[in-house]
């Protein structure tokens, strides 16, 4: 893994990018989040600029994202590729098995009960329980997530982020979302970018890396990215030099 910094940013290309980690701070619980007006602003501009060819590819919901975020209608991929809203509007989901999903929920019921420190986030597609309050239960979230997924017989598996353990059906991620961006336009034909600081992302960035794109791991850790940048605030400062600098 190349731990350089990256090429100068050019409006030409097309911009997949991670949120939390990414462009905004990780904090205590998913609503805790601070978004500021300077990254709405950023965010609507780059959009802007490079015609189109940027879409925000979280493992949050679309409407999460979308309350977080604001209204501006541009191309998101929620829930780690599961939903994926196109550049045309269209809205395109993978659902995992309700009776599945619900009878994970349920067994974990009496898990939440004796931990308080853990929190199940149902994003509607997919359950991840977070530790961020409990870091000492990680080993227990990871196996009791791993049991549960493998005792549900129903294509699930297991994705791995900063403290959480998350459910989702089995071979779509966040590679197969920026794939079927890259088929459509305005991001075919495009130098593909894909920008991520989690486990998760690792699918994006080996997606990107296929295409001779350029992959960004955000902060520490081994990663199959090629360039590296040290935090949120040198995202923002890279991505500001696309649009000449700033405002």
């Amino acid at each position: 893994m190349c731990s350089s910094l990256p090429p100068a940013p050019s409006v030409d290309w097309a911009y997949f990018i991670d949120v939390d980690g990414t462009l905004i701070d990780i904090a205590d619980t998913p609503d805790a989040v601070c978004v500021d007006t300077e990254l709405l602003d950023l965010i609507a501009r780059l959009y802007r600029e490079s015609g189109g060819a940027m879409a925000l590819v979280s493992g949050r919901a679309i409407s999460d994202l979308e309350k977080h975020l604001g209204t501006l209608h541009m191309p998101l991929a929620g829930q780690h590729g599961l939903e994926r809203r196109d550049a045309a509007g269209r809205l395109w989901i993978h659902a995992a098995p309700p009776v599945a999903k619900c009878a994970i929920k349920q067994a974990l019921a009496p898990v939440l009960a004796r931990h308080p420190g853990l929190l199940l986030e149902d994003k509607g597609l997919t359950l991840a329980l977070h530790y961020r309050l409990a870091p000492h239960l990680a080993s227990y979230v990871h196996r009791l997530m791993d049991r549960l997924a493998s005792d549900a017989d129903a294509g699930l598996e297991v994705q791995r982020g900063k403290r959480v353990a998350e459910v989702k059906p089995a071979g779509i991620d966040k590679g197969t979302a920026v794939a079927e961006y890259l088929a459509e336009s305005p991001f075919n034909g495009r130098r593909a970018v894909f920008i991520g600081d989690d486990l998760n992302d690792e699918h994006g960035f080996a997606e990107v890396n296929k295409l001779e794109g350029i992959s960004i791991k955000v902060g520490k850790g081994g990663s199959c990215a090629r360039y590296r940048l040290h935090d949120v605030a040198a995202v923002r400062r890279w991505l500001s030099a696309a649009l000449g600098g700033g405002k």
